[in-house]
């Protein structure tokens, strides 16, 4: 069997906002809970698990995800419309722009959890 990763645990302050925000992004369905998770899973079949934790315990990480044009542009809508920031760079020197890296698009922003969310339309050096 070949290594493929299954699931990973998303801290966030709410699971049930956190990964209802995540699924309403990108058109995902939330899972049933199962213990303290929430589980969204993607089109790869690796689920997000969402777990609530005191907020102070959380460490904002980075998730980039690899989307269609037509999710991007969907996404990308649900992001201005809500007032989301958004940047065309991790270190936030480009605000409220996106970027068009490989040839594609791509846009970081962040979640209610506090981590930062990236989506790209190509994957880098493609």
């Amino acid at each position: 069997m070949s290594v493929e990763l299954n699931h990973t645990i998303v801290h966030c302050k709410d699971n049930r906002e956190s990964a209802e925000f995540f699924a309403d992004l990108l058109d995902l369905t939330v899972g049933e809970e199962w213990g303290p998770f929430i589980p969204v899973v993607l089109a790869n079949s690796v689920t997000l698990d969402f777990a609530t934790i005191p907020a102070a315990s959380i460490t904002p990480q980075h998730y980039a995800f690899l989307v269609s044009e037509a999710e991007f542009d969907s996404a990308f809508a649900k992001i201005q419309a809500r007032g989301i920031e958004f940047y065309a760079d991790p270190q936030k020197k480009h605000p409220g722009e996106i970027n068009h890296n490989d040839g594609g698009r791509g846009v970081y922003f962040p979640d209610p959890g506090g981590h930062w969310l990236e989506l790209i339309t190509r994957p880098y050096g493609g």
